[in-house]
């Protein structure tokens, strides 16, 4: 599959790249990821994650707010944050042999905790919450950890609460949505029904309550 890395979204993450990560390290520092034991579990069984449709509502360069790092529930140079529930995610990017995959770029993006995506194209009467980031990137460590704050996903009319995700890493590139394991919206969602029993697994995040905040693990495999 192509990579659909523009020329503005490779100068972000050349120039931006030590920003996540540093991100990481402060998120770490305060206790917010969750236990390091859940990021060093052995890798599960060999399920690919599935591929998944982006949606009508992936941002573009233009509609992103400059702050674009993997901490969506503040934004640089605004006083209030993301209305929500905050949640840690987090997890590894693997390969076909469940080894970790170095430099990959991992994006997320949801809509708000009023079910309104920043996409331009989003034209529901709600109005949006400026504190909510909308989308984040960061790039996997030497074990192929990612991590983001972002806000547990809600549903809106028609879908399930679910988060988008994208990892971009040399010429490949996979898309995929990650959703709330047990909703009972689960079951009604055409996306989310039409994935086998493992692979609806393999994106499936688990919430479990944290010191402060929900946490969830999910590993990607290529």
């Amino acid at each position: 599959m192509p990579n659909r890395l523009s020329e503005e979204d490779a100068h972000s993450a050349g120039t931006d790249a030590a920003g996540p990560l540093a991100r990481r390290r402060l998120l770490m520092a305060a206790g917010l990821l969750p236990a390091a034991a859940l990021l060093a579990r052995p890798a599960m069984a060999a399920v690919r994650t599935p591929e998944a449709t982006e949606g009508p509502y992936y941002p573009i360069p233009s509609m992103r707010p400059k702050d674009i790092d993997n901490d969506l529930v503040r934004i640089q140079g605004r006083n209030h944050t993301a209305e929500g529930t905050v949640l840690m995610l987090t997890g590894r990017v693997l390969d076909g042999n469940g080894r970790p995959v170095v430099g990959a770029r991992v994006e997320i993006w949801q809509c708000d905790a009023r079910g309104r995506y920043i996409h331009t194209g989003d034209f529901s009467f709600k109005r949006r919450d400026h504190g909510f980031q909308g989308f984040g990137f960061d790039v996997t460590d030497q074990q192929g950890i990612y991590a983001f704050r972002t806000i547990e996903p809600v549903a809106y009319p028609g879908r399930t609460p679910h988060i988008h995700v994208r990892v971009i890493h040399g010429g490949r590139e996979l898309t995929t949505q990650f959703y709330v394991a047990g909703h009972p919206g689960n079951g009604r969602d055409r996306i989310f029904r039409r994935m086998s029993p493992a692979e609806q697994q393999a994106v499936s995040m688990t919430l479990r309550k944290g010191r402060r905040s929900l946490e969830t693990v999910v590993d990607i495999r290529l």
